[in-house]
């Protein structure tokens, strides 16, 4: 059972422990961590007096469960509970831009495990270590795509497609999103990873999508830019951010952005449906001109020319 829940939660490290063990080695089970059920099972040998006063022994068979933790779900320990068998990895040189950037946003990013996804319930971002990647740009793109996940918490953007689990329709509306917002996060970090062979794979999930609901795209669209937005802004004011009231403008995409802000007005941002609801004034499309020019019918979105990064 806990092998099963090691490869699931992308532990390395094979020791568990109670709540209780970690609290008597004077660390602690980090907030938000869930534990993994693992079952003792033994056997008592109980003595009882037969009918004819002789003495039988019986075997009374049992099973306990107890929730424990992997010590990478725990802070305080001695280093060596974390020692990790030492894998041999070939080194990639980090991209500094892009290290700031992630770190900037202010998102907890755990480097471990075999997998890649953003744990809403936890609210943090795991991924594999950058060596375990055929290169750099391929760790960022992946970085990029779950930071875009991040910011569908209820105290960011609060963005619900739907989603009730794995593999719903729901799911496949926010990793569409979750893609293009990575694909204009590579864009503005002048990533361009390489596209991977299990992409089509990975974009079937959309297909039904798609098929069933023709405007899926342009509302991924108008999603995707204000999750790159709110990541932007999170960054040091550069000169074109530090204009009081500004929206930070990603040059590389502006064109399939201002499309996108066309849409706000037909797909209101949580937000906007608030300071709407509030009387505070129009959304932020009516503000920047939404409505000027060609039907939305009539627009392209067009997506940078780059590869979409890797899907994780």
């Amino acid at each position: 059972m806990l092998w099963a829940s090691a490869i699931e939660q992308g532990f390395a490290t094979p020791i568990w422990m109670t709540f209780k063990q970690a609290i008597e080695l004077n660390a602690h089970v980090r907030k938000g961590e869930k534990g993994s059920l693992v079952v003792y099972a033994n056997a008592i040998t109980k003595t009882e007096t037969g009918d004819a006063g002789e003495e039988i022994e019986r075997e009374i068979p049992f099973m306990k469960g107890y929730t424990v933790f992997n010590v990478e779900q725990i802070d305080g320990l001695p280093e060596d509970y974390y020692q990790r068998p030492e894998i041999q990895l070939t080194p990639v040189e980090r991209n500094a831009r892009a290290e700031a950037f992630f770190h900037n946003t202010g998102a907890e990013i755990r480097t471990r495990g075999d997998r890649a996804f953003y744990a809403c319930d936890g609210d943090y971002i795991q991924v594999p270590v950058i060596e375990a990647f055929c290169d750099a740009e391929s760790f960022y793109a992946t970085l990029a795509h779950e930071a875009t996940h991040w910011t569908r918490h209820p105290d960011r953007l609060n963005r619900d497609l739907g989603r009730k689990h794995y593999g719903d329709e729901g799911y496949a509306r926010e990793e569409l999103v979750a893609e293009l917002g990575a694909a204009f996060l590579c864009a503005e970090l002048e990533l361009t990873p390489e596209v991977r062979e299990d992409h089509a794979a990975y974009m079937t999930c959309w297909l039904q999508v798609l098929k069933n609901d023709k405007r899926a795209i342009f509302r991924a669209a108008a999603h995707a830019p204000r999750a790159v937005d709110y990541l932007c802004a999170r960054q040091e004011p550069g000169p074109e951010r530090a204009v009081p009231g500004a929206i930070p403008v990603l040059p590389r995409y502006l064109l399939s952005r201002q499309l996108c802000r066309r849409l706000d007005q037909s797909y209101p941002s949580h937000e906007h449906r608030q300071r709407a609801a509030k009387g505070a004034g129009k959304p932020m499309s009516h503000q920047l001109g939404a409505g000027r020019g060609p039907a939305v019918g009539q627009q392209v979105i067009k997506l940078p020319n780059r590869a979409l990064p890797n899907a994780r």
